[in-house]
């Protein structure tokens, strides 16, 4: 396997850029299970070491990973391997990952969004109840 360099890809399109072959390798690593949900994946120093590469083609591998649905990001945690209903969740809807449509991440991303977004309706309704009750004790109700 050919590596190109400095981003370019030659005219015949069959050498990998450096930050193809980052996220192929942590791909079938994946696969074959050397990596399993959940596991951390290398940091960006280890992989920039592995394969001589710079910082930028690390977070592009990375980006890929993600957009994928290989991996997650938890901020200030690192990147991990996500779980296999992320990729099928992606294959299954329209065989590329919904990029700007949910989280990515798949099914768990989803679900944790959507959790947030009904704990904060929760919120709301609490609010409401609390300024309606206050209302209702002042006299100030309208029917």
């Amino acid at each position: 396997m050919t590596v190109g360099r400095r981003g370019r890809r030659p005219a015949g399109g069959t050498v990998l850029l450096t930050f193809e072959v980052i996220a192929e390798a942590l791909r079938e690593r994946i696969r074959s299970g050397g990596l399993k949900p959940g596991d951390a994946l290398p940091t960006q120093a280890v992989l920039m070491a592995e394969y001589g590469a710079s910082s930028l083609s690390v977070q592009k591998a990375m980006a890929l990973l993600k957009q994928d649905g290989y991996a997650i990001s938890r901020p200030g945690k690192g990147a991990f391997v996500a779980h296999p209903d992320a990729r099928l969740a992606t294959d299954a809807d329209t065989g590329d990952p919904e990029v700007g449509n949910a989280p990515v991440g798949g099914t768990a991303a989803r679900v944790e969004a959507l959790e947030l977004a009904l704990a904060e309706a929760l919120k709301q309704l609490t609010a409401l109840r609390g300024r309606v009750e206050a209302l209702e004790l002042s006299g100030t109700h309208r029917e």
